[in-house]
Parts: C-alpha cells; sequence; structure tokens
C-alpha cells in the first residue's frame, strides 16, 4: 500500500522507480547482494571473472603441483620403487606415506599467519618453488629410510598451500559464490594431475573502483572484509566454538578415505584387483593413457578410466552449483557420503574385477566432491577473518589427521583383499 501511494503522488517519477527497484532488489540476499551503486549486475560479474581467472585457476595449478608431488607415492610403488628401496618389508611403505602428515599438521596455524602476514602472492610462489626442488632429491634416495626424512621436509614445506588458500578464497568471495570457486579450484588440481599493503599488493590487477567494490560485497554479505588487528588470543580464541570442530571432524572423515583411496589404489588394483602394472598405472593416471595403453588389448576396463574423473568432476559441479543456488551445503555432504558408502562394499567385496572397478568410479566421485562441498560449508558458518583463518588451519589439520588414518588402513598383509580396509574407509 505505501509503495501504490508513492507511485500516486510521484506519478511516474524517478524516485518512486528507484524505490520500486531497491523493493525489488531486497527480494532476496542474492539480489540485494548483487546491487551495486557503481557498477551494473553484468559489470559486477566481469570483474568477479576476472578475479576467478587470476586467483582461482592458480591456486589449482599450484594445488596440481601439489598432488603430483605428494600424489606419485603410489605410482612409484608399483613400477619399481617397492623392490628398488625394499619397502615390502613390515609397514615400511605405510611408514613413508604416515610421516609427511605429523608436520603437515603441525606447521598448518602457523604457515596460515604466515602467509596472512608475508601476503600470499610472496609466501605461496616461495614454498612452491621450495618443495619442488626438494623433489629432486626423492630420485635419488638410496635407502626407504632416505625417503623418510624427505616425506617429513615436505610436509613442513607443503603445510602452508592448503589452509592458505582455504582462507584466501573464503576471503574474496560472497557466501553464494565460494562453493562453486572450491570445486572449480579443486577440479583444475585434480583434473590437471589427472589429466593491509600485502593485500594491496595482492590485487594489483583491480582498480580502486574494484577494490572498493569487492570490499563493499563481502561487507553486504557478511560484514568481515577488513581484517581486525592480530592478537594471539583474538586467533585462538574461536577454538572454544564447538562447531569449528565439528567441521574439522568431517574433513577429518573425508579425508580418511580420500587418501587411502589415492594412495593405496594403484596398490589395490595391482594386488587386489589383478592387473598388471600398466593396467594399474593407467586406471588411475588417464593424462598418460595414450603412452601406457597403446600397447594394451582394446576390450580391458581401463576403457573406463576417463568416466571415472569425468563422474567424480560432474558431481562436484552439480554439487557446486546447487549449493550456491539454494543456499544448501549439509544435505550435499550426505548424499555424496551416500554415494561413496554404496560403492566401497562393491570395491570391496564384489566378485569380478569390473564389478570392483565401478565401486572404484562412486567412491571416487562421492568422496572427492565431498571435499570442495565441506570447504564451502566451514566458509559459509564462520564470520570474522582471524575466526576464519584458524577454521580453516583445523579444517585442513584434521584432514591431514585424516590423512594419517588413511594411511594405516590399506595393509600389505591384508593383500589381496585389503577387508579391514576396505571395512575401515565403510565405518
Amino acid at each position: 500500500m505505501a509503495l501504490q501511494a508513492d507511485e500516486k503522488i510521484s506519478d511516474g517519477s524517478t524516485n518512486s522507480r528507484n524505490a520500486l527497484n531497491e523493493e525489488t532488489a531486497l527480494d532476496s540476499p542474492r539480489q540485494a547482494l548483487d546491487t551495486d551503486p557503481v557498477y551494473s549486475y553484468r559489470e559486477q560479474r566481469k570483474i568477479i571473472h576476472r578475479i576467478d581467472r587470476r586467483l582461482v585457476i592458480t591456486c589449482g595449478i599450484i594445488y596440481c603441483f601439489s598432488l603430483i608431488d605428494r600424489g606419485n607415492l603410489g605410482n612409484a610403488s608399483i613400477a619399481g620403487m617397492t623392490k628398488d628401496l625394499e619397502l615390502g618389508v613390515g609397514f615400511r611403505y605405510s611408514t613413508i606415506v604416515l610421516v609427511f602428515f605429523p608436520t603437515y599438521v603441525l606447521f598448518q596455524p602457523p604457515a596460515t599467519l604466515l602467509s596472512r602476514k608475508l601476503g600470499p602472492r610472496k609466501f605461496l610462489a616461495t614454498i612452491t618453488l621450495l618443495w619442488g626442488t626438494l623433489e629432486i632429491g626423492f630420485g635419488f634416495a638410496k635407502k626407504w629410510t632416505d625417503m623418510i626424512g624427505l616425506r617429513v621436509a615436505l610436509g613442513i614445506l607443503e603445510a602452508g598451500l592448503y589452509p592458505s588458500v582455504v582462507y584466501l578464497l573464503a576471503t574474496w568471495y560472497s557466501r553464494y559464490d565460494v562453493g562453486k570457486r572450491y570445486c572449480a579450484f579443486y577440479v583444475v588440481g585434480c583434473l590437471a594431475l589427472a589429466f593491509g599493503d600485502k593485500a594491496d599488493q595482492s590485487w594489483r590487477f583491480l582498480n580502486k573502483d574494484e577494490r572498493d567494490f569487492i570490499v563493499r560485497r563481502i561487507n553486504k554479505d557478511r560484514d568481515d572484509a577488513i581484517p581486525e588487528k592480530f592478537t594471539l588470543a583474538r586467533f585462538l580464541r574461536p577454538a572454544l566454538d564447538i562447531k569449528i570442530w565439528i567441521l574439522a571432524f568431517i574433513s577429518f572423515l573425508i579425508i580418511t578415505v580420500t587418501t587411502s583411496i589415492s594412495v593405496f589404489l594403484p596398490i589395490i588394483l595391482r594386488n587386489g584387483l589383478g592387473f598388471t602394472i600398466a593396467e594399474s598405472q593407467c586406471l588411475i593416471a588417464p593424462p598418460t593413457e595414450d603412452e601406457i595403453c597403446a600397447t594394451l588389448p582394446p576390450t580391458k576396463p581401463y576403457e573406463l578410466t576417463h568416466f571415472q574423473y569425468c563422474l567424480a568432476a560432474i558431481l562436484m559441479v552439480t554439487s557446486a552449483y546447487l549449493g550456491d543456488r539454494f543456499h544448501v551445503r549439509g544435505p550435499i555432504l550426505i548424499f555424496n557420503s551416500l554415494v561413496a558408502l554404496v560403492g566401497l562394499p562393491i570395491m570391496g567385496f564384489a566378485s569380478s574385477s569390473s564389478a570392483r572397478y565401478f565401486g572404484v568410479f562412486l567412491v571416487t566421485a562421492g568422496t572427492n566432491a565431498n571435499i570442495p562441498t565441506a570447504l564451502a560449508y566451514q566458509a559459509n558458518n564462520v564470520r570474522g577473518q582471524w575466526k576464519r583463518a584458524l577454521t580453516s588451519a583445523l579444517f585442513v589439520g584434521c584432514g591431514g589427521i585424516g590423512g594419517i588414518s588413511g594411511g594405516t588402513i590399506f595393509r600389505s598383509q591384508d593383500s589381496p583383499r585389503y577387508i579391514p580396509g576396505i571395512s575401515a574407509a565403510i565405518a
């Protein structure tokens, strides 16, 4: 009624049109967020997509390097490393997997603070260069104990990447945009593997008006674009919030399964499902499929290898889109977990290798799709930059503890069925 009276008095004036536009813009949180006094909606999206190209893709490529560094243990194991370094004795292989994670977990909180202090551009570039240099040393290891020292050092250097990126993306995007960006970051990394003053310097590709727009947008969404001055108490106080630990426990559960599958899948395919070395490499490394599979018979199940990763990517993208579109995360986490839960018993207990490999499809899709969904879930439920920094570190740190757990559940003495490992992943 008030709007109608205003329209009669103004008789179609500019004021009434502005009032109508404002009323329409505030019909939903999304519309309110996309209303800006300087830029139109199309101009806003252009700015955000420019940030995507500079930030999300760059972080995804760095994450790809990290995955390559960490994820090649299984490939190297079945290609000769187990024999050369005598890793088949006792728990030697599992030990090499495990020693990476204690330093990886312990150094994440200070690394996140250091990233904030130095600026992500310098910090991420430096640690990437250092761990890339360290990786050269892996090729010169003569004993299995040499690998332990190298893996411990790798954990220290890579500790700062994931929590810093999680924190960085959460600070640049609104709650309704961040899900798709986490998904894009993770997909870029995975598909590449399969196939203050510091803040001002880090966004010099934007002009002042565009930077002001990003600050306005974040403040409109959650009012924490400008960080408070750092104190240790301010950084640690959010640890008293039980919600942060619940989010961290979700990360622990997801990463336990993803780590166990990614690290031990080549060995499971080779020893458990009976594939040859070349077939096992092909089944988990699509980027080299043309090279490896050119000499293999064309009727084997590894013809499906692209679909394993395509299914995971499709589920990731769908989860991110639906989550951002309808502002939900929890139900999507549950659905993806059920997909993985269906795949695990098929992978572990089906009678044929083809059926068990189909289970691998479901486990890979469900668990990997849940990683960006869980990242968005924690980002959407935290407010305040120092609380966000601590949450990111704890979330990824507990994921690292999940990596320790995942590195122990598939044991060489359980070959070829790996029943305890499958059962632990289901639990």
